[in-house]
């Protein structure tokens, strides 16, 4: 049974709740009265963020592979990890909240469409408002999921992840920075102090790193290629550049040394969380050798520390362009068995 609580009148009070899979103390997860004061409310059943208008429609000889999230979509329904009433549509993000984290100028030229040719082709998309009007979604989605990881231990949006945009930049697919906005809502408005970003992605999360650069607030922790893409990389507050041709077994024995010292050092109050799947060996821009176990035992490294440090954690999906579309769709689904 999923108990939903306005924790911000249990600030002099240390009381557990059990949730569905979560024992989360009050200490931990409390809101200030500004949260309510914002007038955001929160969402009330559903925990995954997912909209029709995630797959925007692309050249056909684009590399990105927009389909994805309707598949993902349909294979949680169809493996029954989730039902239809676990998702949401997430509404579009207000204009004073994208201004917490994005140069109001950037957001200007962006919202018109004003880009040079050159910013605009550092996007990776074709330019269109219907573009933007996905991007706003898709940041409300991370808002909402990470509002209901707050109260309830984990939520989700099926996209996302979008840590290349900087402060006044965007690239790499990129426009908008979800859980940097997302970030910056939580710290002003929920009472959030501690918030530790691990982006698992194949390529660093410049934008991020770039965004919290000078706030200690958040630590950013980015485990990436290092001979990929950026190729000018920004100081996360930790980051490990691992070699091309990585397995299995290096890479998940450096998260396991890595990791728990983090949660220890850093004592988060909330863990945004990147689950990009172009680790995978047969991803065309990883360059890892990630097999889809491996990736899977990558997340539930990710949520036992979660768990075991009574952390709610947000979810994006990230990057994924493996050839086999079926391989993309499998791992971003075992990310959510293992949370599940």
């Amino acid at each position: 049974m999923i108990i939903y609580l306005r924790l911000s009148i249990l600030y002099f009070k240390r009381i557990e709740i059990s949730f569905s899979h979560w024992t989360v103390t009050s200490s931990k997860l409390a809101h200030s009265s500004l949260l309510m004061a914002h007038k955001m409310p929160l969402p009330l059943n559903p925990m995954i963020a997912y909209h029709p208008l995630y797959v925007h429609p692309l050249p056909e000889d684009h590399r990105f592979p927009m389909i994805k999230y309707e598949l993902l979509h349909e294979q949680l329904l169809r493996e029954g990890v989730v039902e239809e009433s676990d998702f949401f549509e997430p509404g579009i993000i207000e204009e004073e909240t994208i201004l917490m984290t994005h140069n109001k100028e950037y957001w200007e030229k962006l919202k018109s469409l004003s880009f040079t040719r050159l910013e605009g082709r550092r996007t990776g998309f074709p330019l269109s408002e219907p573009l933007i009007q996905r991007e706003l979604h898709i940041a409300k989605g991370t808002l909402d999921s990470a509002l209901w990881a707050l109260e309830n231990g984990y939520g989700f949006n099926i996209a996302g992840g979008t840590h290349h945009a900087g402060s006044n930049w965007s690239e790499g697919f990129c426009l908008l920075n979800d859980q940097a906005i997302a970030a910056n809502y939580l710290l002003t408005y929920s009472g959030i102090n501690k918030i530790l970003i691990i982006d698992l992605d194949v390529h660093q999360g410049n934008g991020t790193a770039e965004i919290f650069y000078n706030d200690d607030r958040v630590f950013t922790f980015s485990m990436h290629g290092k001979n990929n893409f950026p190729f000018k990389k920004e100081k996360s507050s930790l980051d490990i550049g691992v070699e091309d041709g990585m397995g299995d077994v290096e890479y998940l024995k450096i998260l396991e040394r890595v990791l728990p010292e983090l949660f220890e050092k850093v004592n988060p109050e909330f863990v945004f969380y990147l689950s990009g799947v172009d680790v995978l060996t047969t991803d065309k821009m990883g360059k890892l050798k990630l097999t889809i176990d491996g990736c899977r035992k990558r997340d539930e490294i990710i949520y036992t520390l979660c768990k075991q440090y009574v952390v709610p954690v947000q979810t994006s999906m990230g990057g994924g362009y493996s050839s086999l579309l079926y391989q993309i769709v499998d791992a971003h689904c075992n990310t959510f068995k293992e949370a599940l």
